[in-house]
């Protein structure tokens, strides 16, 4: 049996406790996040008398219901009121750090686990939200859990998992200018489908990964979950240890020198086996659009909307037939002619400072012909946006520039999109009501998003790039 191991497979031995004969195992959890909707795993343990196994590994952050309008005032709905009054209570009863709505740090959880240094390589991180995947951009065993298993963890610290299967996608090349790790996974959801990483660890690799800074690494891992896998990782480097220099939570001094040793040691070794392994032309991909109901229903700009009759089976022309109804498209219409009413840059997929930087290039001197809502990822994300003058950028443009929350990626907090109306938006869902009932979204990046502000419509920001790369 060959003793080479997979980065996942490092991690895994690291946290396993114990196997059962069934194939699960309990795993040590380093650290686990919750939110205000977290409150249904609190009640649990408060009906059983429990109290938090170790409460220095959990952290709370405040961002899933929030309001991004009217910071410092009364919630104006008492449910979210209600969700976020609680979260505080439950900090306070059981000990835990808090990133409330009145801290500056506060933002979306996995831009703030990363930003504070709180996510560090090797480490295995819960969170209620299937977005969890994000933090693996870090060498991170990330994933997201149900409310029973959050409870669990808050009693135990630890969690039973079976181990997924090992997958390795590998983007060789260099990507084109204009084109961004949001395009990227873009085009593997849509060349391998929703179902292409089912229930896999997948490890991205590549020169093309490489070359992506700790931001695009974190986008590529955050929409593994839209392929169907258990997580995504990409193996701790000399970028992600500069990242992570000087952030509050990480290990300073000595302790980092230590620290940097170890995280030297988180790669997939030579031998490792995958139990697939899939390689992809880094110089090949477009921008990329979604034009359906899914992340796979996803095709470079300059192509045009499918038409069913061309299918590959009855299944898949149906397929087709009930998102061309439900997004209001025709077959065969170039994806440049589709008419926005309104974009949306945020989420815990494209709100960054880099994301932010990419849409103002695009803005920049520009007006937009439809509205739209800028929400940044955190609270010093939004401070450093200010600093830099894009928040001027974005406002000048005709865009809202709002406080940090998962905002209208949820549709859950006054920010949605009106029933019928279309939406060019960063984030990571393009589900059916996913933006609110009715909404009809478009994922592409946040250059993408902004030059569809500026037309009117979808179209390849790489014109409007020129000169300002």
């Amino acid at each position: 049996m060959s003793t080479s191991l997979t980065l996942f497979d490092k991690i895994w031995r690291a946290h396993e406790i114990h196997a059962r004969e069934d194939g699960a195992s309990l795993l040590f959890v380093d650290r686990h996040f919750v939110h205000e909707g977290s409150h249904h795993a609190f009640r649990k343990l408060a009906e059983r008398g429990q109290s938090l196994a170790q409460p220095e590994l959990t952290f709370g952050v405040a961002d899933h219901y929030v309001p991004t309008r009217g910071r410092g005032k009364a919630i104006a709905d008492p449910a979210i009121a209600r969700m976020v009054s609680t979260l505080e209570e439950n900090a306070a009863r059981h000990g835990f750090r808090l990133f409330g709505l009145d801290d500056p740090r506060q933002g979306i959880v996995h831009v703030v686990g990363p930003e504070q240094g709180l996510t560090l390589p090797g480490l295995l991180i819960n969170c209620g939200d299937s977005h969890t995947s994000t933090h693996g951009a870090f060498g991170v065993f990330g994933f997201g859990i149900g409310a029973t298993e959050v409870a669990h963890v808050l009693a135990t610290q630890t969690i039973w998992q079976k181990k997924p299967a090992r997958m390795r996608i590998r983007f060789e090349g260099t990507l084109a200018p204009g084109v961004a790790a949001k395009d990227m996974a873009l085009n593997w959801i849509a060349r391998l489908g929703t179902d292409g990483g089912r229930g896999a660890a997948i490890e991205y690799a590549g020169s093309a990964v490489r070359a992506l800074s700790m931001e695009g690494r974190m986008t590529l891992c955050n929409l593994s979950i839209e392929g169907g896998a258990r997580c995504g990782m990409v193996a701790p480097d000399t970028t992600t240890f500069a990242y992570l220099e000087n952030r509050p939570y990480a290990p300073q001094g000595a302790a980092r020198e230590q620290a940097l040793a170890a995280w030297a040691e988180l790669v997939s070794d030579g031998q490792a086996e995958f139990d697939r392994e899939v390689v992809i032309d880094a110089g090949e991909i477009a921008p990329i659009v979604t034009w359906g109901t899914s992340p796979e229903d996803a095709l470079p700009i300059s192509e045009s909307v499918p038409d069913p009759a061309r299918a590959a089976s009855e299944s898949e022309a149906t397929r087709i037939r009930a998102s061309l109804e439900y997004m209001d498209l025709r077959p065969g219409m170039k994806l440049s002619e589709i008419a926005v009413d309104q974009v949306f840059i945020g989420s815990c997929t494209n709100a960054r400072i880099e994301d932010l930087r990419a849409a103002a290039a695009v803005l920049a001197g520009r007006k937009a012909k439809v509205p739209g809502l800028v929400s940044p990822g955190s609270s010093l994300v939004k401070r450093q946006a200010e600093e830099e003058g894009l928040d001027r950028i974005f406002v000048e443009a005709g865009l809202e520039w709002v406080a940090a929350g998962c905002s209208m990626c949820v549709g859950m907090n006054g920010d949605i999109v009106a029933p019928g109306k279309r939406c060019a938006s960063t984030t990571n869902r393009n589900f059916r009501g996913r933006q609110g009932p009715g909404a009809r979204t478009h994922l592409m990046s946040p250059a993408m998003v902004a030059a569809a502000a500026v037309t009117g419509h979808l179209t390849d920001a790489r014109p409007l790039l020129e000169g300002r790369l």
